[in-house]
């Protein structure tokens, strides 16, 4: 028995694959199901009506195969077909609404319940989505899906590696979507594409990332997210603690709050910052909001105030007498090529920036936060080891003087004023309210202030505890508060930004190996490799082992050259998205500016009438003067 002829449809350039002919548009019929066209002249049977060549389906869709003889095909098989020709026949869909109709159901969504609304909801949502962009051109012809491990063919298609080897082991030699033979060293070694592999991958993260979920890479700790102590990372250019990044903040007080912290700031233990507190690094008085500086002394700002110090025995002109001392300022120290500290002091300290600040906290009377540091070797009320929180001081007088290495030194008499008796005494009550200490180097100093008013924090006699007696300074911590639909915004804003990233991202990917450049048609070998067509052909012009291709007939076909077409379109919608992007933002800018132009011009055209008005005022004038006036009409009776 003589088989029957095979029938093969055009390929993606219009020549059919059989007669090997271009033939024009009227003499192609293509098939309702699959969207394939087809030459009229060597199908085996041919439409004889114009109704039934309207509803034409190839020999693949209705069964008759690429042999002449009707493909096997299961129950289910058959109801698909049938489902898809009721489609077909319902005059009331839309030729989109049919298509969408049997999108839905070859994917089977249509048993999942959603509607054509929800659909196409979910469509614009996804429209401008990095992932989804690369799903539209990058799809494997065999599941449907992105390529996982994509091996590019020759001929510029896409597909999974266990796919690819699926159909290979079959012994199907033909690319599964144009038919092009495949070679053997390809068919038995493909090699994975690693550009389209980064892509995807880098798609992937961005839709995890622009979703909301945990990110993978380049994670920013939040507080509740940090380990209960200060750690290093990779970064760290030195061992230690020298940079070690912070911990939790176990507390819930800001950053500028003057006085002790509350059993209401420490949510954990509800018991607040303890006098007599020590931790072993000056990180853990962060955390525990104490003193938030890593290296400096004084925290404070320089028109607020000062919160906290640190005595360390960093100067040796302090004295430490446990219930008051008298501290040092800052500053005077050359601290040039990245120096942290200096013994030797350069120039003159000034009341400027933090030593304001400490100078501001006499003036209003702020309590102060003490920390002791086990490095003052001078002082017997320092801790043993790390550092020690001793309660809360009163910046009571503060003067300049001549210090011990001969530079002027800022000076500052802090007397202690807690509820909590100190570490170093066994009362069973807090401090009370004492006289000053008498000073004696007073009598050198010069620039001496002291507070005029009555001080913030002060002794209450009926409560007989510290407390304040004016209302404590406000917060100048920024506490944003967004309404739902202004934090919806910013989230699209941020989702924007990112995809802009991402999408350049994608394109610095997608570089010939050859130009450095986005790739302009391009080719991808059978090495995987990826570069610009006219790169390529300019890499191995003139050169005498390029294999010519002669046809039976001995007529010369060109050299072998198939541009990456999906790879190619998604270069193209990346670069079509940030001119967009960059057109909006144009556009918006163009706006703005109008708007300040129009606004300049109507102040301009105001100007302009009060200076008319004030002209025309003085041509009004009888002044005989007045140069306006000389063609004023002369009175006959004069």
């Amino acid at each position: 028995m003589e088989k029957p002829s095979p029938q093969l449809p055009l390929n993606a350039d219009g020549i059919c694959m059989l007669c090997k002919e271009m033939p024009p548009e009227e003499a192609t019929l293509t098939c309702v199901m699959c969207a394939t066209p087809w030459h009229v002249r060597c199908l085996s049977v041919v439409p004889e009506t114009m109704s039934s060549a309207l509803k034409f389906e190839c020999p693949d869709c209705s069964g008759d195969g690429l042999t002449g003889a009707p493909a096997p095909a299961d129950l289910e098989k058959k109801d698909l077909f049938a489902r898809i020709r009721e489609i077909e026949a319902d005059d009331s869909l839309s030729e989109k609404e049919k298509a969408r109709k049997r999108q839905q159901l070859l994917s089977g969504s249509d048993e999942k319940g959603k509607g054509i609304a929800e659909i196409g909801e979910e469509t614009e949502e996804k429209a401008n989505d990095i992932l989804s962009v690369l799903g539209e051109s990058f799809k494997c012809c065999y599941c449907m899906e992105l390529p996982e491990r994509p091996v590019t063919t020759p001929c510029g298609h896409n597909f999974c590696l266990k796919c690819f080897e699926k159909w290979m082991k079959q012994g199907r030699k033909t690319c599964a979507k144009c038919r092009s033979s495949i070679p053997q060293k390809m068919a038995i070694q493909p090699h994975i594409n690693s550009t389209l592999v980064a892509a995807i991958r880098m798609a992937k993260l961005s839709r995890s990332t622009t979703s909301g979920g945990p990110q993978i890479v380049h994670r920013f700790l939040h507080n509740q997210d940090r380990p209960d102590k200060a750690f290093t990372t990779e970064r760290a250019q030195k061992p230690g603690m020298a940079n070690a990044a912070s911990g939790r903040i176990f507390v819930t007080s800001p950053k500028d709050h003057f006085g002790p912290i509350s059993a209401e700031n420490d949510p954990e233990r509800n018991q607040g910052v303890l006098v007599g507190e020590t931790w072993t690094y000056r990180a853990e008085c962060r955390q525990w909001g104490i003193h938030y500086l890593p290296v400096g002394g004084i925290s404070g700002k320089a028109h607020y105030g000062s919160q906290s110090v640190v005595i360390s025995g960093g100067y040796e002109d302090d004295e430490d007498h446990g219930e008051w001392f008298i501290y040092t300022g800052s500053g005077g120290r050359d601290l040039s090529g990245n120096k942290r500290t200096n013994k030797e002091q350069s120039f003159d300290q000034e009341f400027k920036d933090v030593n304001q600040a400490l100078r501001v906290s006499c003036y209003k009377g702020y309590p102060v936060r003490v920390v002791r540091s086990e490095k003052d070797k001078r002082s017997p009320y320092a801790p043993e080891k790390g550092y020690r929180y001793d309660g809360v001081y009163r910046v009571e007088k503060c003067w300049r003087k001549p210090g011990i290495q001969g530079f002027t030194v800022c000076r500052y008499l802090l007397v202690r004023c807690d509820n909590e008796p100190a570490p170093w005494t066994s009362d069973e009550h807090g401090d009370q309210p004492r006289q000053l200490p008498v000073i004696g180097e007073l009598q050198q100093a010069f620039d001496i202030s002291e507070r005029a008013e009555s001080p913030s924090w002060d002794y209450d006699e009926e409560r007989s505890c510290w407390t304040w007696k004016k209302p404590p300074p406000p917060s100048e911590e920024k506490v944003v508060q967004v309404k739902p639909e202004e934090r919806e915004n910013s989230r699209k804003v941020i989702r924007k930004a990112q995809n802009i990233s991402m999408k350049e991202k994608l394109l610095k990917g997608f570089t010939c190996l050859i130009c450095k450049n986005v790739m302009n048609q391009p080719l991808t070998t059978p090495c995987a490799h990826n570069f610009c067509k006219p790169c390529l052909e300019n890499a191995f012009a003139g050169q005498s082992f390029s294999q010519e291709r002669v046809c039976q007939n001995g007529r010369k076909l060109r050299s072998r050259k198939n541009v990456n077409r999906e790879l190619m379109e998604v270069i193209e919608k990346l670069q079509m998205g940030l001119n967009d992007d960059d057109n909006g933002e144009a556009e918006e800018q163009a706006e703005i500016g109008l708007k300040r132009k129009s606004c300049s011009s109507d102040e301009n055209e105001e100007t302009g009438d009060s200076k008319k008005s004030k002209v025309d005022g003085g041509e009004g004038s009888n002044s005989p003067s007045s140069p306006l006036n000389l063609h004023q009409p002369i009175n006959a009776e004069a």
